[in-house]
């Protein structure tokens, strides 16, 4: 048997358009909820950040919330844990990786109900290090899904390996990035990947294939996608209904299907059962303990090779990148600064609305579409840096009214001079494109 596990990742950033948003919900990602409901032997793991299921509530989208959660109570439908406004984990400081993984179950929970129960984790764009361990053991996750090109041993097809920490372990499970990637640039369609799966299996025993892709491939990227490849594929993975009576009845059941050589296809694609992540856990054995490579969903070998694992958010041939993240933490310490020294109702109040701030302009896109491969939108690159700018004048005027003393509060004020500095050179750079 092969054991096909698909991944849709649901996401939007916190900036945004409603526009924008109606247009996925209409073309994506209510014509996929229909699709599970149509068929309701389908199955599939679902990771959707927190900042978009508030999306969907404060943009009056209940429908699709609720859509998810029935299909995640029939049983056809997983959710996995993430963090909550899409940061690249490896690259934010470890308390604020644990503030957003918590902070994507609590919403998540919260709008969901108990249909939110994770037992994996989907690291946004599949970013993977070392750090990131024990923060998701710790928020009680079983298995963590990376890219295939993160996998540092032989390819697993029938066993499950581990990440190691002192006195725990997480199991780990690798994407094919080749198959992901041909079916999210219509690149196969619903027959060649059955196919493609009857061909890695061969004549050997029980395999499992997990792709993983953007759930808005299906009907916004891609028109119709969802019909056109992930209904085909569904309904050929339908179980049988009982045959009997010989050739007569088994020609008059491929005809009601318009094609015989489409019901023999189906009859082939029995030999491929489609299940969640976590069910893999009950079928497949342990392997060995392995220490998957530093990268996400878009690293290549090469960008490996020239130690570069996160292309697309932190290139450190990519100058824009470079001044994001000198910001970045620059705004990352000043609101720590400003919650520790917090220390009166008004200092309190800025500091509150700084931590608030800096959650949100934590998200990957403003770094994406300046990766130049080929993203490139200065509006958008503004819009995070604009949003980095609020935390920092919250959290500097929440020092300035604290009782720390005054050589802190003149260190700080530095520090967001410098912070402007880098904004300037950020936006000369995009005056210069």
């Amino acid at each position: 048997m092969i054991y096909w596990a698909p991944l849709l990742h649901f996401y939007q950033p916190p900036t945004q358009l409603h526009w924008v948003l109606d247009k996925v919900c209409d073309e994506s990602y209510r014509p996929l909820i229909k699709v599970f409901q149509e068929l309701p032997s389908a199955k599939v793991t679902v990771n959707i950040n927190g900042v978009l299921t508030e999306l969907l509530r404060d943009h009056g989208k209940m429908d699709i919330i609720k859509g998810l959660a029935k299909l995640a109570e029939n049983g056809q439908l997983e959710f996995t844990g993430s963090g909550k406004h899409h940061p690249i984990l490896p690259l934010i400081p470890h308390d604020e990786m644990k503030r957003q993984i918590a902070q994507n179950r609590q919403t998540n929970r919260r709008l969901f109900g108990r249909a939110f129960a994770p037992q994996g984790f989907f690291p946004p764009e599949m970013g993977y290090s070392r750090e990131m361990v024990k923060p998701v053991i710790e928020s009680g996750h079983q298995w963590i899904l990376l890219s295939g090109v993160a996998c540092p041993v032989d390819w697993p097809l029938d066993v499950i390996h581990e990440i190691s920490t002192d006195s725990e372990k997480l199991s780990v499970f690798f994407r094919d990035d080749i198959l992901s990637n041909k079916i999210c640039f219509h690149g196969i369609d619903a027959q060649g990947f059955l196919n493609h799966l009857a061909r890695l299996r061969g004549e050997g025993g029980d395999i499992y294939v997990i792709t993983a892709m953007d759930a808005e491939t299906f009907g916004h990227h891609i028109k119709h996608w969802e019909r056109l490849f992930l209904e085909e594929v569904y309904e050929a993975l339908e179980p049988p209904e009982p045959v009997t009576g010989g050739v007569r009845q088994l020609q008059l059941l491929a005809d009601e299907h318009r094609d015989i050589i489409a019901f023999q296809e189906r009859v082939e694609a029995r030999e491929v059962e489609v299940v969640t992540i976590s069910q893999l856990l009950n079928i497949f054995p342990g392997g060995s303990s392995i220490e998957p490579k530093p990268s996400s969903w878009s690293t290549t070998g090469d960008d490996l090779a020239a130690g570069n694992p996160y292309p697309l958010w932190n290139d450190p041939n990519n100058q824009i990148h470079r001044l994001q993240w000198e910001h970045m933490n620059i705004c990352i310490d000043m609101v720590e600064k400003a919650s520790r020294w917090a220390d009166n109702e008004a200092s309190k109040y800025y500091a509150d609305i700084a931590r608030g701030l800096l959650d949100r302009a934590l998200h990957s896109d403003q770094f994406w579409w300046a990766s130049r491969r080929p993203m490139w939108d200065i509006n958008l690159i503004n819009r995070g840096l604009m949003q980095q700018t609020e935390a920092l004048l919250n959290a500097y005027k929440a020092i300035k009214t604290s009782g720390t003393s005054d050589e802190e509060k003149t260190e700080c004020y530095y520090r967001e001079i410098a912070a402007r500095d880098i904004r300037a050179k950020i936006r000369d750079q995009l005056f210069r494109e």
